[in-house]
């Protein structure tokens, strides 16, 4: 019986050794598979939310448009407290477009965009409350031929009075291939952008800059090219591929309305001559 009792106990310990590296060994296969699976499946989130930003900025430009063809100007930007209502500047309006600022939110309420979160505001396919859109209107004075246009743009029959041939040579919002410091305190496009070459201008003639602040909105951006697109008087954007590099994340999704385009539809809709 004894013997019998050794041999089991010895079978036991045995079979239990083997059990654990077997374990082990089935652990470390499924953590493999599992990274295999989940990476691909992060990326295909990434993509989903990426390309539902794109689609969502597209039909803003739309609206945008529609708005202008309708009303003669485009809207201000809202405010974190607006509600998704544009918002004018004290003793701004329509008559005279003096927005409370001239980058902030999208206006989605004024615009009649859906859909919005809670608070009214258009959002990014990741949907959090800090990848609501952005949005950007030009503000700079343009020369047409019955003298200065203040705020063309947001003030009603501004452009008409501006008019086309004037707003297509005129410099307003910078789209850029890279940010950098600048002297100029409203142009910041990359090292040379401005004469030398260097970094690419993409537009130095845009109306209207949409963007998202990408998959990282709630943590912010700290690289250069991330930080021009932000809520400062500065008028410079960037925009360009996304990118993983320490230091110099970007992973905004940056589009614009070409002055051409703007003016096309406002001449098709009855707003232009």
């Amino acid at each position: 019986m004894r013997t019998f009792r050794r041999g089991c106990n010895s079978l036991k310990s045995r079979i239990t050794g083997f059990t654990l590296l077997e374990l082990a060994i089935t652990l470390s296969i499924v953590a493999v598979l599992a990274g295999a699976v989940l990476v691909p499946f992060v990326a295909q989130i990434a993509q989903r939310n990426t390309v539902a930003t794109e689609r969502t900025l597209e039909q803003i430009k739309e609206a945008l448009l529609g708005y202008a063809t309708a009303t003669g100007r485009l809207p201000c930007p809202a405010s974190a407290a607006s509600n998704g209502a544009e918002v004018f500047a004290a003793g701004g309006s329509i008559a005279n477009g003096n927005c409370a600022s001239f980058v902030g939110f999208l206006p989605a309420v004024t615009l009649g965009f859906t859909p919005v979160d809670s608070q009214g505001f258009a959002i990014d396919g990741w949907g959090t409350p800090q990848n609501r859109i952005r949005y950007a209107v030009a503000n700079q004075t343009v020369n047409g031929p019955g003298g200065a246009v203040v705020n063309p743009f947001t003030r009603t029959n501004g452009m008409r009075s501006a008019t086309a041939a004037a707003l297509a040579g005129a410099t307003l919002l910078f789209v850029c291939g890279s940010g950098a410091p600048s002297a100029d305190p409203l142009v910041h496009c990359g090292p040379g952008a401005v004469g030398t070459g260097g970094s690419v201008i993409l537009t130095a003639n845009a109306p209207i800059v949409v963007w998202s602040a990408g998959a990282n909105a709630a943590t912010g951006g700290v690289s250069v090219d991330e930080t021009q697109n932000n809520f400062t008087a500065d008028r410079t954007f960037v925009s360009h591929t996304a990118t993983t590099v320490p230091g110099n994340e970007f992973d905004d999704i940056v589009t614009w309305v070409a002055t051409g385009n703007l003016v096309s539809r406002m001449v098709l809709g009855g707003q232009l001559p």
